[in-house]
């Protein structure tokens, strides 16, 4: 089927879904496959809940005028989201990084909520599948669509680029993180520059932090529109606090590393006309969730949960913050970083060395950590962590917890 006729089709349903689970009435199922599922083997019953159609590319189940052959399903998917895309009049912001890529999304998009119909990127929603899926669900009277792109190899940010087809960008910044995929640090800074050239070619705009000297050196050729960090209110609060237009604002996340993402989402915001005021109410009202940067009061603890995501860059930056924090009684419980690939253990020794500089009491999570020169408490899991603490109680800590997802330190939260 060509894919102006599947476009006719998509226009005329209640959308797609990629999740025989979750399957609306009258929308189209693509049946994607991975290493341990075929969504072939369930078109048949996405059709029996209410899908008007589905994509399959498997002829033993095309079994009817209701399901279309393809040769493959999320090439078809990603098609049709490139021909969605072309026929959408809108502003379209792609975002990437090493670090605070969801927050920076989750920012920018309460602040132009407040001017413009705004679709954004699910969660973290944001490789081959997840950057079509958030095209799709833009209608055509959308006047904003904010695109988080992550990428662990090269080429992936330019692929999604060619997708969403962005006319404006944002890069968070440039660190350590997916060595196994990218190589090595400069491996990972040719990969994200791929959104700058993105934009270079197609004669966009760039938002890019005027601090950072990697952003700078690299989008000098690029129309740009700077923000920065400098002469920023210093704080003992664990919350992040930004000054602009000499307007405070102050935010409910915790971390100074968090400010250059609220000052891209404040100086995105006046660039597309949204008032300080909606700007600033925007980012004061929203609520950091899903284990990242959030400040937990417990019974007996304070608890900064950050342990949805870490690597050598994101664990320095919240290390040296959490140090900033006054309070007599802290705690680190760092899990490991993963995906660093044969970087691993001189990662996660530089970490240790850097705990080491503070006479602060840590608790450590993994086993690369355990592959480390240190003194301090180690446990091979979180379970074995968890059973710990049940046993020796922790009380009156301010703690940080930050980790690999993979590690899931979030399971101490209900001990802590």
């Amino acid at each position: 089927m060509h894919i102006k006729e599947l476009y006719r089709l998509f226009i005329k349903s209640s959308g797609v879904t990629t999740d025989s689970r979750q399957v609306q009435l009258n929308s189209i199922f693509f049946a994607l496959k991975g290493k341990k599922f075929d969504g072939n083997k369930y078109a048949e019953n996405s059709i029996k809940k209410g899908a008007s159609l589905a994509v399959v590319d498997n002829k033993r189940y095309c079994l009817n005028e209701k399901y279309i052959l393809v040769d493959d399903v999320l090439s078809c998917l990603q098609e049709l989201s490139k021909y969605h895309r072309k026929q959408l009049n809108c502003h379209v912001l792609g975002i990437t990084g090493t670090n605070g890529k969801t927050t920076t999304k989750e920012l920018i998009t309460a602040v132009i909520k407040k001017k413009f119909i705004t679709v954004a990127t699910q969660g973290n929603f944001n490789n081959h599948i997840g950057v079509p899926l958030t095209l799709l669900r833009a209608k055509l009277d959308t006047e904003f669509l904010v695109v988080e792109m992550g990428a662990n190899h090269t080429n992936e940010i330019e692929f999604l680029c060619g997708i969403a087809q962005i006319n404006f960008g944002v890069i968070t910044n440039i660190g350590k993180a997916h060595l196994e995929g990218f190589g090595s640090i400069e491996g990972v800074i040719k990969a994200k520059k791929e959104l700058y050239d993105h934009i270079l070619i197609n004669n966009g705009i760039l938002f890019v932090n005027s601090n950072d000297k990697l952003l700078m050196s690299i989008s000098q050729k690029t129309e740009r529109i700077l923000y920065n960090t400098t002469e920023q209110e210093q704080s003992d609060s664990p919350y992040a606090k930004v000054i602009f237009n000499n307007t405070l604002i102050s935010s409910k996340l915790i971390g100074s590393y968090n400010r250059s993402n609220i000052l891209a989402a404040c100086e995105i915001g006046r660039y597309f006309g949204v008032s300080l005021e909606k700007t600033k109410e925007a980012i004061e009202s929203y609520c950091p969730a899903n284990n990242r940067s959030q400040l937990l009061e417990t019974n007996q603890n304070s608890v900064v949960l950050d342990a949805y995501n870490a690597n050598p860059s994101s664990m320095t930056e919240a290390i040296r913050a959490f140090k900033k924090v006054k309070h007599k009684n802290k705690l680190f419980i760092l899990g490991d970083m993963l995906e660093l690939g044969e970087k691993s253990t001189y990662e996660h020794q530089t970490i240790i060395d850097e705990l080491s500089k503070y006479n602060q009491k840590v608790i450590l999570v993994g086993q690369e950590f355990n592959k480390c020169q240190h003194n301090f408490i180690h446990f091979f899991n979180s379970k074995d962590a968890l059973d710990w603490i049940e046993e020796n109680p922790i009380k009156d800590m301010f703690i940080l917890l930050k980790g690999s997802r993979g590690i899931g330190l979030e399971i101490l939260k209900d001990v802590l």
